[in-house]
């Protein structure tokens, strides 16, 4: 499926759950819109407290650690702005109407054209990238995209209070969407390597680093094919929905 042209996208903002989504997922796609001059903006709902490895950490600390992490491998990729939600590891599932004004509030502040988060459906060829926050996170964005984010009258109080008026998310690209449902794939062979060092950054995710990059290439190959391109090619892929 063609998604619309590049040129014609302006902002794109990226709706993850945690720290580290939108690298491993979709690090060469970003550096690609940034490289053309696309104002993508992150918002990372949680700060990834139940991650991590060393149990030598204090957990309090890891809030702080991956929001570090987080701001550095964007600025690797070119993104200029990372907004963090702040929510615990549980809280995505239960965040009911609060999260999702504060979405319909951040599309609206950001006004992207394009809306890069994860898929709501389960993926069972992917079954432990569907921890129940990616799901919710999808369902919560796409909810918020459709129909409040566009509908001035929808928290009416975020036009009459803030001044922000509706606005019409053009499309949605979804990771992790099961493989029946994948429509677009993007080639990132020139920029494998920033996506490499963008997930490097977060060092408290990643074990065994220098097997990292040969495990991100395997993570992939399999789109190689799919998309059509040379076997010395890397794609990332989505599902790509219309979406106004």
């Amino acid at each position: 499926m063609p998604s619309l042209p590049d040129p014609d996208i302006e902002r794109v903002l990226v709706v993850v759950a945690h720290p580290d989504d939108a690298e491993f997922w979709a690090g060469g796609t970003i550096a690609g819109w940034t490289d053309a001059g696309i104002d993508v903006t992150y918002c990372v709902l949680t700060d990834g407290d139940a991650g991590g490895f060393d149990p030598d950490v204090p957990r309090s600390e890891i809030p702080r650690i991956r929001r570090a992490e987080q701001q550095e491998a964007a600025s690797l990729l070119g993104v200029r702005e990372v907004r963090f939600l702040g929510l615990a590891e549980g809280g995505v599932t239960n965040a009911g109407r609060g999260l999702h004004e504060d979405l319909v509030r951040v599309i609206r502040q950001v006004r992207p054209q394009r809306v890069l988060t994860w898929s709501p459906e389960w993926n069972w060829q992917r079954f432990r990238s569907c921890h129940p926050a990616h799901l919710a996170t999808g369902a919560a964005v796409l909810t918020a995209i459709y129909p409040d984010a566009s509908n001035p009258f929808a928290l009416i109080h975020l036009r009459q209070d803030e001044r922000l008026e509706g606005w019409t998310v053009r499309e949605a690209w979804l990771i992790n969407s099961p493989g029946r449902e994948i429509n677009h794939f993007v080639d990132i062979t020139e920029r494998f390597a920033r996506k490499v060092a963008a997930v490097q950054a977060h060092a408290s995710q990643v074990q065994d680093s220098g097997t990292l990059a040969d495990r991100l290439r395997e993570r992939i190959a399999g789109n190689t094919a799919a998309a059509g391109l040379p076997a010395d090619r890397l794609a990332e892929a989505f599902q790509v929905v219309m979406t106004g």
